[in-house]
Parts: structure tokens; C-alpha cells; sequence
């Protein structure tokens, strides 16, 4: 009986998940990336209201993403505590750990590195190719590597590597009296760390099983929406003003990042049905 059930199961799926050598589930992954508006900071003229009471307006902004994790669940092990961070380490929060070389890597790497790699582990990369542009959000049809056939198992979580960001912007100060007066245009460049590096690590949870018990074929929609929030932290009126340039100062670009890491994306998993 459960052998016959088997075939006709298989005969219902076209054998695409269930053959040797194949995948239990072929993802068919998307990604979008965008900055958008938050209902409730409107400040008119496409300004966007801050905690900090300035107002800032976002003309230009770029995302390049050096690929996106999907990690499948971990089998713990370590005995990662991020109220006691281990070698290498000087603060956990957030759902990141700060590494001595000032990268920002996600409570579960540093939970495998801690428990000798038990932890989750990337079962695919998308490679999302060239920079996003935020403003003109799209939604792309992304490869994988090495191939979009899982194995066995449960993907738990999308680990985006965020490469470098890019924005430029104009920003006014709404408080009487003004910290400083008229518009000011400010740029960021957030480059890779050393080595290449990600500049940070976004992790956002998704529910992806890889087996038998679910149809193969799994649609896989990521999204990103960055906002003005980002720079609630940023005091824009202690910043180097030159030649009619807002400049960040390393104070203020570790409050950005800080802000980036804590993003988290968004997964929405479809299924195909035998």
C-alpha cells in the first residue's frame, strides 16, 4: 500500500523533486529593494520627518548586495550567550555581534562559529548581480548557486550581505530655534569593510521545508524596504559642513550602519500544488 501510494505521488509530481540526484524543492527565488515613505513622517515636499526633529529627503540611493544566504536550521550545540560574548567579540545586540575588525556578523554565525560550526549553515546563495537602485524599486528574477534544487532539509532564515549603500539627500532642521538654518544636502557612502567584506549582514526569518511532505516547486519572494528611520540616530547639526556637503563622521556612520543591521527583510513562501 505504501509503496503504491509512493508511485502515484510521484506520477502527480512529474518526479521533479523526487528523482535521484534532484532536489526534494526547486526554489524559484525574487528580490526587491527599495527606500520608501513611512505613513506618519510626512513633511511635505518629500520630506520625511525624524525622532531627532530634523526633516530629510532621500534623492539618490544605491544598494549592492554581494549575494543573499538562505541557511538551513541550525542543531545548536554551541553555547553561544550574547550577554557574554566570546573571543573576537565586544558587544551582542540587535541580533549581531560587533567582530574585532568592526563587522557586524548575525547572532546565528556567531553561534556556529562558537559551537564548531553546528550552527546554521547556507544551503544556497542568490546571486542578485548588479546594484539596486531604491528609488526605482524592481522586482528581479535571481539565479543560485550552486543550483535552486535544495537538499533535505528546513530553511529557516535569508541572510542578505549588504556590500555597500549609497544616498544623498537634502535635510532641514525643524526645531525653534533651528540648530542650523535653510537645507543642507548631506551624502553617505557606506563601502565594504576591509578584505571585501559585507558592510553588514541583514537576517530575516523565512519558513522554507525542503522534504517530502511538501510540494517541490516553492516561489520565493524577498523583500527590503529601507527607510527614513535609518537616520533618527544621525545629529545632523554636529556633522562637517564643506563646500555645501554634509560629511559623516565615524561617529555617525557606526549609528547608520547600527540602524542597517537591525532591518529585517521580509520572505513570503508559495507553494506549488501536486
Amino acid at each position: 500500500m505504501r509503496a503504491s501510494l509512493l508511485v502515484v505521488c510521484g506520477l502527480a509530481l512529474g518526479g521533479c523533486a523526487w528523482e535521484p540526484g534532484q532536489g526534494f524543492a526547486v526554489v524559484e527565488p525574487t528580490v526587491r529593494a527599495s527606500y520608501e515613505p513611512v505613513f506618519g513622517r510626512e513633511a511635505g515636499d518629500g520630506y520625511q520627518r525624524l525622532s531627532s526633529d530634523y526633516q530629510l529627503r532621500v534623492d539618490e540611493a544605491a544598494l549592492r548586495l554581494s549575494g543573499i544566504e538562505l541557511m538551513s536550521a541550525g542543531s545548536g550545540g554551541g553555547s553561544f550567550d550574547p550577554a557574554n560574548p566570546p573571543a573576537g567579540y565586544s558587544l551582542c545586540h540587535g541580533g549581531h555581534c560587533h567582530r574585532s575588525d568592526g563587522a557586524l556578523i548575525p547572532y546565528e554565525q556567531v553561534a556556529a562559529e562558537v559551537g564548531g560550526g553546528t550552527g546554521a549553515s547556507a544551503v544556497v546563495t542568490l546571486t542578485t548581480g548588479e546594484p539596486w537602485n531604491l528609488l526605482t524599486p524592481e522586482t528581479r528574477a535571481v539565479g543560485c548557486e550552486p543550483g535552486c534544487a535544495l537538499p533535505q532539509t528546513q530553511v529557516s532564515q535569508g541572510r542578505w550581505n549588504v556590500q555597500s549603500l549609497h544616498l544623498t539627500g537634502w535635510v532641514r532642521d525643524a526645531r525653534t530655534p533651528a540648530r542650523f538654518t535653510g537645507e543642507r544636502r548631506f551624502e553617505v557612502d557606506l563601502p565594504a569593510r576591509a578584505g571585501n567584506e559585507p558592510l553588514t549582514v541583514l537576517s530575516g526569518a523565512l519558513d522554507l521545508p525542503s522534504d517530502r511532505k511538501t510540494p517541490p516547486q516553492a516561489k520565493l519572494d524577498l523583500d527590503l524596504v529601507l527607510t527614513a528611520a535609518l537616520f533618527d540616530a544621525v545629529d545632523f547639526g554636529a556633522l562637517e559642513y564643506e563646500q555645501g556637503v554634509l560629511r559623516l563622521s565615524d561617529t555617525a556612520r557606526t549609528a547608520l550602519v547600527e540602524r542597517l543591521a537591525k532591518v529585517s527583510p521580509r520572505a513570503e513562501v508559495s507553494r506549488g500544488t501536486p
